[in-house]
């Protein structure tokens, strides 16, 4: 009898179906708080001098990004040797002096106009203006139909006839610059006109900067300086002048390499993996408060970046860990992005000069911060512009944590990131950043202050934004249909024509 009902034991637990069995859960789920904690304290430290771009400090970080990379088990991006892309810089000197003597009034450089590249000229001759100073056959514009500007020096205003960004106004600016002197230009000034306030642009331009290295450049570049086109008295001077004098020092160049680092996770559909997934948050800061040639040795100089952006470092690295362990059905490209705070720069050239086709890439998933009031939710800019708002929410709600949208629309965050390089050619690409409600004095106490440090991080926080980062990563690159931007958006155009 006991054998017989041994059996018959043996016998009911053998049919128990299998989806009784509990499954394991996602790796993010077991990601630890000691790993995201080391990441911060090594990429905020003081040994890595506010991983300003251009310099060692940066260089490190780059190298131990790229090692977790190795370590987590992801690749180089296919067709590339290594995880670094490199980014073609030049580091331009100060502005210096000069003058621009216009209708008899003499403006000093450094007040009303800044020099943004060039060597040292003297130069007096007839002033033309030739609108935004483009060209574009595509779009119908011909700024230059029917002037010569050879021998001369050409006035612009700035931006395009389309509405633009600071950072795009920033960008086309180089583009008219090389236009001139493909027509025979001696300078370009340009009425600088954007929503930046006039002192920033003297302060962060006008000093020792970082910009991307012009790849037409066979020679000095011609001096091309912004005037404060916010003044109106200025813009009708120089709409009324027949000619100036400029006068500079001109601005030394220096050519220098930054790098992006890449690397990549095959998705686990046969078909789904054709297309990826683009991460990114950016790993430069803005490194140390200077007195001369030497740090301030009487006092904390270095600005960590812990939260800017070290922070969205560790969601990458997060994100990295976690999905390689158990790959989503897409596929995933991991972009730590350089030069973020000198201009957007390393999102930029990447967008332009990208290591996987940007059409099969669905979306970009960025990561940045200046810091947080709130540890019970995160921000996401962007949010109910780019179509996974499902997903964002679901997985933010996993680790306990709320979803704030476009926390402080006035700010204009959505441009001010390294997402918008990627918006511009059309793929939806929101910002996931930690929690605020608004721009208060607990944003701005740490924010490009030498008080950013790993110290007055709250890891715990850190490590719930980290995985939520991730499984949101997941929960997008699973989904069966591509996110898009909503009807209507500035973007959605740009979409049309990369997904055609």
């Amino acid at each position: 009898m006991t054998k017989y009902l041994l059996y018959a034991a043996l016998l009911v637990l053998s049919t128990v179906p299998t989806f009784a069995q509990p499954k394991a859960p996602l790796p993010e789920f077991s990601l630890q708080k000691a790993n995201s904690e080391a990441h911060m304290r090594f990429l905020a430290a003081d040994e890595l001098q506010g991983r300003k771009t251009g310099e060692a400090g940066n260089l490190v970080a780059a190298r131990y990004l790229a090692e977790q990379f190795r370590k987590y088990g992801l690749t180089p991006a296919p067709g590339q040797s290594t995880y670094y892309q490199k980014v073609p810089l030049e580091k331009l000197g100060e502005s210096g002096t000069g003058e621009i003597v216009a209708g008899g009034q003499t403006l000093p450089s450094g007040q009303d106009w800044i020099l943004m590249a060039g060597g040292a000229a003297e130069l007096e001759a007839p002033l033309v203006y030739a609108g935004y100073g483009l060209e574009n056959t595509a779009k119908g514009w011909d700024d230059y139909k029917g002037l010569d500007v050879k021998g001369k020096i050409v006035l612009v205003q700035s931006g395009t006839p389309e509405t633009q960004t600071p950072s795009e106004m920033i960008a086309s600016s180089t583009e008219k610059r090389h236009l001139a002197a493909q027509k025979g230009a001696l300078a370009v000034i340009e009425l600088f006109n954007t929503s930046i306030p006039w002192n920033y642009v003297t302060k962060y331009f006008a000093g020792e900067r970082i910009s991307l290295a012009e790849k037409t450049s066979t020679g000095p570049t011609l001096p091309h300086a912004w005037v404060n086109g916010k003044e109106a008295k200025w813009t009708r001077l120089f709409r009324e002048v027949q000619s100036i004098k400029l006068t500079t020092q001109g601005r030394s160049i220096k050519h220098v390499d930054g790098y992006n680092v890449a690397a990549y996770i095959s998705g686990s559909d046969a078909k789904l993996k054709e297309q990826y997934l683009l991460l990114t948050a950016h790993y430069d800061h803005i490194g140390i408060d200077k007195q001369g040639d030497k740090a301030a040795a009487d006092r904390d100089s270095i600005f960590n970046g812990a939260r800017d952006n070290a922070f969205g470092c560790v969601a990458l690295l997060a994100a990295a860990e976690a999905l390689a362990k158990n790959p989503p059905k897409r596929s995933v490209l991991i972009v730590a992005v350089t030069g973020e705070e000198v201009g957007l720069l390393g999102s930029r050239y990447y967008a332009n000069n990208p290591l996987l086709p940007l059409n099969k890439c669905v979306f970009n998933f960025n990561s940045d911060g200046a810091g947080y009031n709130d540890t019970g939710v995160v921000g996401v800019i962007g949010l109910d512009r780019t179509g996974a708002r499902a997903e964002i929410e679901r997985a933010s709600k996993a680790f306990g944590l709320d979803v704030v949208a476009d926390p402080a629309p006035e700010q204009g965050l959505f441009d001010r990131s390294d997402n918008v390089n990627f918006a511009i050619k059309g793929i939806p690409a929101p910002t996931f950043t930690p929690g605020f409600r608004k721009f208060d004095e607990d944003i701005m106490k740490d924010y490009h202050q030498v008080s950013d440090n790993p110290e007055t991080v709250d890891f715990d926080y850190l490590l719930k934004f980290s995985q939520a980062y991730a499984h949101a990563a997941r929960l997008i690159a699973d989904r069966a249909q591509a996110p898009a931007w909503v009807k209507g958006d500035k973007y959605e155009e740009a979409a049309k024509q990369l997904y055609k």
